[in-house]
């Protein structure tokens, strides 16, 4: 059964209009009688350069990078990035105490150790720590840029350089973020990108894979394909050694495709409009003392999703946001969730207990890992408990005007106020 009008109808059912629009719409549609979409990025009528092929060639260009590989999720892309870089079994990968939890569970989903280095003021990966936390067994860094703030990616780099390690940049968080003039995600050697409904760019799932390296690009597209479509002959031997292995189906289709290109289209727009809420509210601010803004690696390159102050204290960070609820500001911070928050490492118990999914407890137990397992429990990581405590988090939407902006700095300055006194 091919698709046709009953099955754009529920994309548009979809988008909520209402029952007299929708009516309209199919009387336009069923005026014409186009053949049906190929909804399978390979084998259709454009030769495989359909939607999902214009998204990556947009993607790449936008971004800057010589290569880019749509996928399902930012999961699949991590995952993708792992398989392009033959992280396996004797590795450890070192990754942030502070970002989702999908950047720490791809690393045992891959057989290799998870490394959980502290952050920083920026809230992202503290390069210290990391030069710390390398060891013999150690063959990547996964660097995170979270809540839309580029990491201060050169000290990383030296670090990666110095010890000859990859880096991954979950850029899942801060799509149109830049460091020093580079997008986020082309500073090391792969960038991965998530464009789940919450993203800054969504396609309701979907991600991407950027690389300069047609080597890993090649390796990353087998393993999200793994009956190798993307070849240019899907039926020929092996053209380079490392091309062709036992991948997984990462693939992202056609009606994924369609709506990442428009979302690729506006990301500019959208994050400039972020950059100028954000930037309007900085301004005004007037923070006393022991109140302080979180550090920027670079401020010209925060993609702006969020505000991030630190109080002196949990206790004082709490009153602040409470000052800022009475006036009319939502805020939120670390001790006053309802959830559990998968964001924070001390809630992984699946890597803390080492837990797996099959019972030999494989990657902690494999016979190939010759290091010292890491000393996994909930307050390994201080620095980041104490930064996380005492932030004060904001979100910011593209939508607010001027006036807007100056009522909410006027809030923070007076909840700050009234509680540091």
């Amino acid at each position: 059964m091919r698709a046709g009008v009953e099955e754009l109808m529920e994309l548009v059912d979809l988008w909520g209009y209402s029952k007299e629009m929708q009516e309209l719409v199919r009387g336009a549609l069923e005026s014409e009688a186009p053949p049906p979409p190929h909804l399978f990025r390979y084998y259709g009528p454009t030769d495989g350069k359909g939607k999902v092929y214009q998204a990556e060639q947009a993607f790449g260009g936008m971004v800057g990078s010589q290569y880019a590989l749509a996928v399902n999720s930012g999961t699949s892309a991590l995952m993708s990035a792992m398989a392009a870089l033959g992280i396996g079994p004797g590795d450890e990968v070192i990754v942030p105490g502070y970002t989702f939890f999908a950047s720490a569970s791809i690393v045992v989903a891959s057989r290799a150790i998870p490394v959980i280095a502290e952050i920083d003021d920026s809230l992202n990966l503290d390069p210290e720590d990391v030069e710390r936390k390398v060891t013999p067994q150690t063959k990547a860094i996964i660097v995170v840029h979270m809540k839309g703030m580029p990491a201060d990616m050169d000290p990383i780099m030296e670090v990666a350089r110095k010890h000859g390690l990859f880096v991954v940049e979950d850029t899942a968080q801060a799509c149109g973020a830049t460091y020093h003039g580079k997008w986020c995600g082309t500073i090391g050697d792969v960038g991965c990108y998530s464009f789940d409904f919450y993203k800054l760019a969504q396609s309701g799932e979907g991600g991407f894979v950027v690389t300069d390296d047609e080597f890993l690009h090649m390796r990353a597209s087998s393993w999200h394909d793994t009956a190798a479509c993307w070849r240019p002959n899907r039926y020929e031997k092996e053209r380079r050694e490392g091309e062709l292995f036992c991948g997984e189906n990462y693939r992202m289709s056609e009606l994924q495709g369609a709506v990442a290109l428009a979302q690729i289209r506006k990301l500019p727009g959208y994050v400039a409009a972020l950059r100028r809420a954000k930037q309007a509210i900085r301004d005004r601010l007037d923070l006393p003392e022991g109140v302080a803004l979180r550090r920027q690696p670079d401020p010209e390159g925060d993609a702006s999703t969020a505000l991030v102050m630190f109080a002196p204290s949990p206790e004082l960070a709490m009153a602040i946001m409470g000052a800022m609820r009475e006036r009319g500001v939502a805020a939120g911070g670390r001790f006053d969730q309802t959830v559990r928050d998968w964001h924070v490492y001390n809630f992984w118990e699946h890597i803390l207990e080492q837990k797996t999914v099959t019972g030999e407890g494989c990657p902690f137990t494999c016979p190939y890992y010759k290091g010292t397992l890491p000393e996994y429990s909930a307050d390994m990581c201080p620095r980041t408990l104490d930064l996380l405590g005492r932030s004060i988090h904001l979100g910011i939407s593209e939508q607010w005007e001027d006036a807007e902006c100056e009522r909410i700095a006027t809030a923070i300055n007076e909840s700050a106020a009234a509680v540091m006194g």
